[in-house]
């Protein structure tokens, strides 16, 4: 379904983004890309849309390069769910959702808003299936919950049926609960569809839970590839750098202890003039 070949991402600044990445992902499969803020997990995505481009190597959809001269058949085949949501809080969660459908439409269609019958029915079958009512179709996004609003995400993103779908950090701004509840929908709706999922996360346990297999960067190279069961605590240092630490081993400057915090002043050892200050 997915092919990375070598790929090199170096951004104009000089700073390596992606170094020499390879790897398949097989048809349907939920692939979680893990790795610390900085690791390139985005900027991988974004290759494979063409959102970025690569400065070596190559990204395949399907069999067929990621190239500009492809863009316009790849994209109504690749689903996006983003962190931020990416929706229209203005317009309905039906509109948002028949957005979806964009790609595939012509220019006249596009302009006016035009959805064939049979959209506007994808849409609202969509909208059922990731738990949202009736009474949702004509409100306005920015008045749902975090959630709710990942949910007409995840909603819009299979309007096309896509074989891949895309979902950069797709729970980062939720609460641990919903974080849950929206991987899980996630999980069922390309499963149910037969997608394939390239899925960045921060979440470890999320990753060991929802994943059929991690892949893990650390300064644009993989570390780790393998089954979620596998990544161990060798694997959490080959990916974080460092093992897991007390917060208080954490805070202190690497191979040091925390400087101790002396115990406050009884009252009468204070200066005169600061006990008039006191409250």
């Amino acid at each position: 379904m997915l092919c990375f070949d070598s790929v090199a991402l170096r951004h104009a600044d000089g700073t390596q983004a992606l170094d020499g990445v390879s790897l398949d992902v097989p048809a349907g499969q939920f692939c979680v890309v893990l790795g610390a803020s900085g690791a390139g997990k985005s900027t991988l995505l974004r290759t494979v849309n063409g959102l970025a481009r690569p400065t070596a190597g190559a990204v395949r959809v399907q069999g067929t390069p990621v190239a500009p001269r492809n863009l316009a058949r790849l994209r109504p085949r690749i689903g996006m769910i983003h962190q931020q949501f990416n929706l229209v809080a203005r317009a309905t969660v039906a509109q948002n959702v028949l957005c979806g459908a964009l790609p595939a439409m012509p220019l006249w269609r596009v302009l006016p808003g035009l959805f064939t019958e049979a959209a506007r029915r994808k849409a609202c079958a969509l909208i059922e299936a990731v738990g949202l009512g009736e009474e949702h179709l004509l409100r306005r996004v920015g008045e749902l919950s975090g959630g709710q609003q990942q949910r007409v995400g995840i909603a819009r993103a299979f309007m096309l049926d896509p074989p891949l779908v895309l979902a950069d950090e797709p729970v980062a701004s939720l609460d641990p609960q919903t974080s849950h509840d929206v991987l899980d929908l996630l999980r069922r709706q390309a499963r149910e569809r037969g997608a394939t999922v390239l899925c960045s996360l921060h979440q470890l346990d999320l990753a060991r839970e929802f994943a059929d297999r991690i892949v893990a960067l650390r300064r644009g190279r993989v570390v780790f590839d393998g089954a979620p069961q596998a990544f161990g605590q060798d694997a959490f240092e080959a990916v974080y750098g460092r093992s897991a630490e007390t917060p208080a081993q954490a805070a202190s400057p690497a191979g040091r202890r925390p400087l101790p915090i002396a115990a406050p002043m009884p009252p009468s050892a204070l200066p005169a003039g600061l006990l008039e200050l006191a409250p």
